[in-house]
């Protein structure tokens, strides 16, 4: 396989590719994340948010976005670390009535759910806590969100940071512990460098 071969793949990230991208965002409800994203969340693709510990406000991040979408999608929670507490979501704008939460057992179940959610075309998002995925595991999440047209998340660990990955975009979340406020370090988006991080109040 030649060089120009390989740059015309879609699991191909070029990082100095600065040329406009054509595919669609949703907003992530943060105008300053937005602007490093260059528009917000992908549709049709993953994200990765890589954490240290569970529970230090990852969700804060998606919770404008996932307000927004349950006006007129579903949305499948998949494997959650613990059961999603609905007055706080209720609260945040999102509708109950288009959230579905899915427990599985085993890694397998968990990134088979992830597969058919985002392959289905009925979710405009699909949220998952996959506690082992390979690269390859990964590429057939990416394949099924760009088939179902879904913004895929997966929560993993910080250390898988160092692993390929054909998510669209990456982040790694670091706790402010003097104002619990979220530093975003974005260590992959498509479309060129996201530049310096980004540090959300807890507000």
């Amino acid at each position: 396989m030649n060089l120009n071969s390989l740059l015309t793949r879609a699991d191909i990230w070029r990082g100095r590719d600065t040329s406009p991208q054509t595919t669609p965002h949703l907003s992530t409800g943060h105008p300053a994340l937005d602007e490093r994203l260059g528009g917000g969340w992908p549709v049709g693709a993953l994200t990765e948010i890589l954490v240290d510990q569970k529970g230090i406000g990852e969700l804060r991040l998606l919770t404008p976005a996932l307000a927004h979408l349950s006006r007129a999608y579903w949305q499948a929670w998949i494997a959650p670390p613990h059961i999603p507490y609905a007055p706080a979501l209720a609260a945040a704008g999102i509708d109950l009535q288009r959230l579905v939460w899915i427990r599985t057992c085993g890694d397998d179940q968990t990134l088979w759910s992830l597969e058919q959610s985002l392959r289905s075309g009925v979710c405009g998002a699909v949220l998952g806590w996959p506690g082992r995925a390979d690269n390859r595991a990964l590429r057939r999440l990416q394949l099924a969100a760009e088939h179902g047209e879904a913004s895929g998340f997966l929560f993993r660990p910080r250390q898988e940071a160092h692993q390929p990955s054909p998510a669209a975009v990456r982040l790694e979340l670091e706790l402010e512990h003097d104002t619990r406020g979220l530093t975003v370090h974005i260590l992959k988006r498509r479309g060129g460098w996201a530049g310096q991080p980004v540090v959300l109040s807890a507000a």
